[in-house]
């Protein structure tokens, strides 16, 4: 069976034309080296930093520019990440000639934005366009001897009577089958500062790889919980997860993004979180539908639909439970709630009555929440974490530039 019809199947179940550029200094300054930051590394006007044990890069130019940055700075983590994806595949049996086409195949109604950042990465990286679109899937490449299980992420916000001051808080778990535990080590927090007008965005994800967690400079947050359902949409359509770039890129308020969402008809069915300023909503999108729920200063999201509307079968109590802990310790936090309760929320193990799969048992396997987040959009601060390691702070404000 074709490498990429395996994929499609599985992302059922898990989940997954630019102006002309100026030159930076028009629009950029240097980016500011705040207490959490020691500079490592500069590189054809990108830069390197590192955060604890965590890297950030910072990427200024035109998209392909930023590509070249990205990977001249995190060469030898993409090239030893990519070699683990590939020694993985090849023990199952694909030829690399397989995955490489199944990397043109995946690739290939990417966004120009997309493409021209993966042309660059290529440029310096001593890895082939292939290559990198084959790692921009790795999470998914690495499932796909697991079992298919509609298990992957959770969301949290709080505002209002709920925070202490009042302000948005916003949390999000990456989870996924521990077999994916192995590229913890390789995570980067990259920030793109295109100079064709565009926002600001930042990522977070293992080097190289779909990041399914955004941020950009007006203060905007998006990230996907699998929807449960195995719904395809009946034509060929972009990959969802992916026009994340270009919602973060283009959208500046909720408004804005609102428009986006809704005009989007996602490839497999998807729920979208998202966050600003002013307050916080989820989306439940089916291939021929959307619905919108928020809350009273407070709104979860798992893997299930909740509106009622649906009329869909009772949700699984992997899924339900994590939902009901997530409000309840809302509800408990009432009035309390800063980014460090939330973090404390969000590292509830889901057997202690919390979200967070702790290499849980859950179908055989285990499962854990690969990464966290914790982000404030008013402040642009992020508090970041991959599965077994610290959080660590890091101010995007000033990263932005803008």
């Amino acid at each position: 069976m074709k490498l990429i019809a395996v994929i499609i199947a599985l992302c059922l179940l898990t989940g997954s034309a630019a102006a002309l550029s100026l030159p930076h200094m028009a629009f950029f300054t240097r980016p500011t080296i705040t207490p959490d930051l020691v500079h490592v590394a500069s590189f054809e006007g990108g830069e390197r930093f590192q955060a604890g044990d965590y890297p950030v890069i910072v990427l200024t130019g035109s998209y392909r520019q930023m590509g070249r940055q990205y990977g001249g700075l995190m060469k030898a983590e993409l090239n030893e990440e990519y070699a683990f994806l590939l020694d993985t595949l090849t023990k199952r049996g694909f030829t690399q000639e397989e995955i490489r086409q199944a990397g043109q195949e995946i690739t290939a109604l990417y966004p120009q934005r997309v493409k021209e950042i993966f042309l660059g990465m290529a440029e310096t990286s001593g890895l082939t366009p292939d290559d990198i679109a084959v790692l921009y899937y790795g999470a998914i490449f690495q499932l796909i001897a697991k079992p298919p299980v509609p298990v992957s992420c959770s969301y949290l916000a709080a505002w209002g009577d709920y925070t202490k001051d009042g302000s948005v808080v916003v949390s999000r778990n990456w989870d996924l089958d521990d077999a994916v535990m192995p590229f913890t080590k390789w995570y980067v927090l990259t920030v793109y500062r295109p100079t064709d007008g565009s926002n600001s965005i930042a990522t977070w994800s293992p080097a190289g790889m779909r990041p399914e967690t955004f941020m950009n400079s007006k203060g905007i947050f998006i990230a996907d919980d699998n929807s449960g359902l195995a719904d395809t949409a009946p034509e060929t359509r972009p990959e969802f997860i992916t026009e994340f770039f270009r919602f973060m890129l283009d959208y500046s308020d909720l408004k804005g993004l609102d428009a986006g969402i809704r005009g989007a008809s996602p490839d497999v069915a998807w729920i979208v979180d998202v966050a600003g300023p002013d307050g916080s909503y989820v989306y439940e999108k089916m291939t021929n539908r959307t619905l919108v729920r928020t809350g009273d200063g407070v709104i979860a999201a798992a893997n299930h639909f909740v509106d009622p509307s649906w009329n869909l079968p009772a949700p699984p109590a992997h899924s339900l439970n994590r939902y009901n802990n997530l409000l309840r310790q809302a509800e408990e936090a009432k009035g309390s709630i800063d980014t460090a309760r939330m973090m404390q929320i969000r590292d509830v193990c889901l057997e202690d009555g919390g979200s967070k799969f702790c290499h849980s048992e859950l179908f055989g396997a285990k499962y854990s929440s690969n990464h966290q987040v914790v982000f404030v959009p008013e402040s642009r601060t992020l508090w970041m974490k991959a599965m077994d390691r610290d959080w660590q702070k890091v101010e995007l404000a000033p990263l932005f530039g803008k």
